[in-house]
């Protein structure tokens, strides 16, 4: 049985995906800043390599080495680019970007060591239309989508694939609070009607997508960018 880690698992789309992991068969394991009282959550801020390496170090004594990994912790941050203060900035990267650096390289090992790995990054399809008021995080996710296509090319010949998922509008709590705050351009119906399948994802949705790209089957899919956005972004 194969062991996979869900970093931001413990709440939207990253708790869809790992529980549908856990359907798949797999051993699923979660790292998140605010972990639920489930058996292997683990309380870690991805921007922090020694708290990665201690529940990594935890999860293989209980579960194995881990050869399934999807990047799935974000942060947002909704304000005008002059008024941005570079702290401010460097945080959003820190946590959408380089939490995926830490915690590929903190992973890579295992999966090379078995011959075999999965790899997929939560980006955002604001990477590929832009969205205002959101410089950093978009800016920050479109590097994922291009660390994701480096990375493939440097670990296929391992047995890795490393793909991406970039979600469109998804029901999510980080969703609701945009929308109560007057940050989306419209209510939530309003999005709904300019969406082509007509109405908003799920986070399984996701989830099903990401079953996919882990699955066997998607053993010849690398460095792939698989949007899910009912048609948003095509």
């Amino acid at each position: 049985m194969r062991t996979a880690v869900v970093t931001g698992g413990s709440s939207g789309i990253g708790r869809a995906i790992a529980e549908r992991l856990r359907k798949d068969g797999y051993q699923v394991a979660v790292l998140d800043l605010a972990p639920t009282d489930s058996a292997f959550e683990y309380k870690v801020d991805v921007t922090d390599p020694a708290q990665i390496d201690s529940a990594l170090t935890e999860v293989r004594k209980e579960l194995g080495p881990i050869t399934v990994l999807v990047n799935g912790a974000g942060l947002e941050l909704y304000k005008r680019f002059g008024n941005i203060a570079f702290d401010n900035w460097q945080r959003v990267i820190d946590v959408n970007l380089n939490g995926v650096f830490h915690c590929v390289q903190a992973v890579l090992p295992d999966m090379v060591d078995a011959g075999w790995g999965r790899i997929v990054n939560i980006s955002s399809s604001s990477a590929h239309s832009g969205q205002p008021f959101m410089s950093a995080y978009v800016s920050a996710k479109s590097a994922v989508n291009g660390l994701t296509k480096s990375l493939a090319l440097e670990y296929g010949p391992s047995g890795i694939t490393v793909n991406a998922v970039p979600p469109g509008f998804i029901d999510t709590p980080m969703l609701r609070r945009s929308e109560e705050k007057g940050l989306l351009g419209g209510s939530i119906d309003q999005h709904i009607s300019k969406t082509p399948v007509r109405r908003v994802g799920q986070p399984e949705d996701i989830a099903a997508a990401c079953s996919f790209l882990i699955s066997e089957e998607a053993g010849y899919i690398t460095g792939q960018i698989l949007g899910v956005n009912g048609g948003r972004n095509t």
